[in-house]
């Protein structure tokens, strides 16, 4: 693979007294579609926030190009447009217009015209299907449409990487497919991804590799033939035989 975009390095996250993660080291190159896949409560979210600086880590790093992301220097905001994030919960403005909450964050952030963010949210908003709505509100869209409309406004930061935690797990059951099509289409574009999800079929088609997590630790890793086809860890082996019986 090509250059390490995101570097976490023995990371650890504590609640209290209880250990999120524990001891989390992996690296996602350039081009990468990385699926982490586990239980609820793996601790899976909380490395990804840790990733996003959402949560702090209690100890260890998180590079971005070999630069620790937790020091005081770091521009968050700049850092956030480069590594984009898509939530379980869309997070959109209710009081804009899908237009407008693909054009917001590139007018504050990314300081770009509004003639030049509008033109950038338009490209985006067509991309994922979603230019027919451009002027709807969020209460007008269905979950789907929704989700769609917060990956278009994650693209039109341009990031190098885009984090999704669980970006289908609120949808009803009919939305997922669309969701995850406009997913599958930007990992075959290149985009380098790293992916909470519960759609094993998404993990194993998709990713280029796999990492299965319990408890907080990162319990087996490799490419999807790997994982799906010949997991070594019992842990592994018995939360895919779940999906697999299916």
């Amino acid at each position: 693979m090509g250059e390490k975009v995101i570097e976490l390095v023995h990371l650890q996250k504590q609640f209290g007294d209880h250990a999120v993660l524990r001891d989390i080291n992996l690296s996602v190159s350039k081009g990468e579609v990385l699926s982490i896949i586990g239980a609820s409560g793996s601790g899976k979210s909380t490395m990804l926030r840790c990733i996003n600086k959402l949560e702090t880590p209690s100890s260890g790093q998180v590079l971005y190009h070999g630069e620790d992301i937790c020091g005081s220097a770091v521009n968050l905001s700049q850092y956030r447009a480069r590594v984009g994030m898509v939530f379980q919960s869309f997070n959109l403005f209710n009081n804009m217009t899908a237009l407008n909450n693909c054009i917001v964050g590139q007018v504050s952030v990314l300081k770009r015209s509004r003639e030049e963010a509008e033109k950038t949210a338009m490209k985006y908003l067509e991309r994922v299907g979603m230019a027919p709505y451009i002027n709807a509100r969020p209460s007008q869209l269905s979950g789907g449409q929704k989700q769609r409309v917060a990956i278009a406004r994650a693209l039109a930061m341009e990031p190098e990487a885009l984090l999704f935690d669980e970006p289908t797990s609120a949808l009803d059951p009919q939305m997922v497919g669309e969701v995850l099509e406009v997913m599958r289409n930007l990992a075959n574009e290149g985009l380098t991804m790293i992916v909470v999800t519960h759609e094993m079929a998404f993990a194993r088609d998709v990713s280029t590799n796999v990492v299965f997590m319990a408890d907080g630790l990162i319990c087996e890793e490799g490419s999807p033939n790997d994982i799906f086809e010949n997991p070594q860890n019992p842990k592994t082996q018995e939360f895919l035989s779940r999906f697999l019986e299916k």
